[in-house]
């Protein structure tokens, strides 16, 4: 099938259908997977026989396998297919989430959750990205379709605290990784009469040199992050060892184009200033997201000591802002800027970081919602035009690079959140409260950074004169 005829087929029409479908529910169950582990902290670590920092550890990982694999992978889609990659993802996402299940040590539950979950993840969210780009070729229904996607990883991500903790409590923690392969079942269901807009090509070369620089270079950063806990020695030495390994891959993939070679990411992506600018938003958009939710998930239970629903609950605030605000970014898009609706996501977003530091010496769990409430609606609106910039920024034959680098930032993001709150709070089971004010500060900068970032992007007029999106709309 041609990409002209699936487009005509994949229309606007079938956006609520079954097409979009299966995607919006892969994204959903992804983000779940990187959020509901963390009102499960005190329960995993007393089954498992390990420490709260140790889960913690295994909630990293899970979050940087999938930024160290998501451009590798986002090729292979040029390779494999689309279709291929994205039902291969869901297998191996499942038998991380049964051997999670059965995990009897953190050994285990590393290699299922946060290795093999994280590698299915990667190979099956670049093909949802670049599905979503090639079926919807305007603006406004692309838009409408990333927006149903966007919303429903940005309400995986909200609810899982809500839904793992009422999981754990009712039945197990355990039962949540069964939950998880549950739905990878049913998403594979509906996925199989998915058609492929572009056919595969098994004959283009891999870059396997590039693959290994942008992974490698990507994990041993984040655990510079991580390490600074420890050893400030020790984590500065990686962060800089990690900086130069990345500044290898770049010169790699340059010197590969220069040989007339194909690189693993082609040097054009980074000289798209609409897409650089996107590319760190969005990075910023989950970084957010996630060190807010790891923060206070970890602040009410390790050190108020509320069980996985008491915690879990109060999240719902999020997931409604999040609904809410995703969904009408669709429409919203049709009317105002993206630019605008960016720069007032991270402000929204600001405020309610603000309300967030505010309460953290009230008693109860209550006074968080406003603030959650607050982030979500701030997040939510944003998630989409972001994605819609960077993806739209670009023709199909780089569809699947691009795809790779925008969901690799983005969970680079949740990776850096999770890293830099863990590493602040420095967490026990006798932690100190004053930490979470020590742990907020930081993210609040980041949104103020954020909106800064946003105010650079070009208006509406200058991204349809340049091209960088299609003008309709």
């Amino acid at each position: 099938m041609s990409t002209q005829s699936t487009s005509r087929a994949a229309g606007p029409a079938t956006v609520a259908g079954w097409v979009l479908a299966p995607l919006a529910l892969a994204q959903f169950i992804c983000s779940f997977a990187g959020s509901n582990m963390n009102v499960m902290l005190n329960d995993m670590s007393e089954d498992l026989n390990t420490t709260v920092p140790g889960i913690q550890i295994s909630i990293t990982l899970f979050l940087l396998t999938m930024a160290a694999l998501m451009v590798p992978f986002g090729k292979l889609t040029d390779l494999l297919g689309r279709k291929v990659c994205f039902l291969l993802g869901l297998g191996v996402y499942a038998v991380g989430a049964i051997l999670s299940a059965l995990a009897p040590g953190l050994g285990l539950l590393i290699l299922g959750n946060s290795i093999l979950e994280g590698a299915g993840t990667a190979l099956l969210i670049p093909p949802v990205y670049i599905l979503v780009t090639l079926y919807w070729k305007d603006l406004r229904s692309r838009a409408r379709s990333f927006g149903i996607v966007s919303a429903a990883g940005g309400v995986g991500a909200a609810t899982g605290p809500l839904i793992g903790g009422w999981i754990c409590t009712a039945i197990s923690w355990r039962a949540a990784f069964v939950f998880q392969a549950l739905v990878i079942v049913v998403i594979i269901l509906m996925a199989i009469r998915l058609k492929d807009p572009v056919p595969a090509d098994p004959s283009r070369p891999y870059d396997v040199v590039g693959a290994i620089l942008s992974g490698g270079g990507l994990v041993v950063f984040v655990m510079g992050i991580l390490a600074i806990d420890n050893s400030v020695a020790l984590g500065l030495s990686l962060l800089l060892a990690g900086a130069i390994v990345i500044a290898g891959f770049y010169l790699w993939i340059r010197s590969r184009e220069r040989r007339k070679k194909e690189a693993l990411l082609s040097t054009s992506l980074f000289r798209v200033r609409v897409s650089n600018l996107g590319l760190v938003t969005q990075n910023f958009q989950w970084l957010l997201l996630m060190g807010i939710s790891f923060l206070v998930a970890s602040h009410l239970q390790v050190i108020r000591h509320y069980d996985a629903v008491q915690s879990g609950v109060i999240f719902s605030a999020a997931t409604v802002g999040i609904l809410v605000s995703s969904l009408a970014a669709g429409r919203l898009v049709k009317s105002i800027a993206q630019r605008t609706l960016i720069v007032t996501g991270f402000l929204v977003t600001g405020v309610g970081t603000v309300l967030l530091l505010l309460v953290g010496a009230v008693p109860g769990a209550w006074p968080f919602a406003p603030g959650l409430l607050v982030i979500g609606l701030g997040l939510g609106v944003m998630l989409t035009p972001s994605v819609n910039l960077v993806q739209s920024a670009f023709p199909e034959n780089l569809q699947g690079e691009i795809s790779g680098l925008s969901r690799s930032i983005s969970n680079l993001g949740s990776s850096f959140g999770t890293a830099i709150v863990a590493s602040i709070l420095g967490i026990s089971a006798a932690g100190n409260a004053d930490n979470y004010v020590a742990a907020m500060v930081p993210l609040i900068v980041v949104a103020i950074v954020g909106a800064v970032v946003a105010g650079f992007l070009p208006g509406r007029r200058a991204l349809a004169t340049s091209g960088a999106i299609p003008a309709t709309g």
